[in-house]
């Protein structure tokens, strides 16, 4: 049952690639209610959930086009969407502001390498300098999980690294940035 499910997510998500609105449509029923629960566990607040899980199908129709089922099912790609949004959520409303770009600058992409994103902050900021202090793969580690949103055994994968030595890295590195900005 649970195969046919997938099955079903990753052909409503190929057909929303080709514009078809009522995949879109089909692909809410199936599963918008069991996202507005895990985003609601995310976000612990059902407002903030709905308005996640809204912007997530917002951009199923925009990025369906970049779904590819052999990197893995429609629905995982559909829950990655819905919790990086609601990450993204979160960060923002406990941001602090390290850069001293005027507003409205362009920012971090998810298609940005997290060498990209470290050059991008500015030259006076000190999380910029504290960061060019890590080792290079360090920095990509907390670059990924911090900006990108990128869980720890997502990052694990990413890097090819064990899960163990992953998040030693990402705790030892967030001691040194937390000295390194005190």
């Amino acid at each position: 049952m649970t195969t046919r499910v997938a099955i079903d997510c990753d052909d409503l998500i190929r057909a929303c690639a080709l514009g078809d609105r009522s995949a879109l449509r089909a692909l809410y029923e199936l599963e918008a209610s069991r996202m507005i629960g895990v985003a609601q566990r995310l976000l612990r607040r059902r407002a903030l959930a709905e308005e996640a899980v809204q912007d997530t199908f917002v951009s199923i129709w925009h990025k369906a086009s970049t779904f590819d089922a052999a990197r893995g099912a429609g629905r995982t790609w559909v829950y990655a969407i819905l919790r990086h949004r609601a990450l993204n959520m979160l960060r923002g409303e406990r941001r602090l502001e390290f850069s001293d770009a005027p507003i409205g600058e362009e920012q971090a992409s998810e298609d940005d390498d997290p060498e990209t994103i470290v050059t991008q902050l500015s030259d006076k900021a000190a999380l910029r300098r504290c960061l060019q202090g890590l080792a290079a793969d360090r920095r990509a580690a907390i670059v990924l999980a911090y900006v990108h949103g990128l869980s720890h055994s997502d990052l694990a994968s990413k890097l090819g690294m064990p899960l163990g030595t992953v998040k030693s890295w990402l705790r030892r590195s967030l001691i040194s940035l937390r000295e390194c900005m005190g």
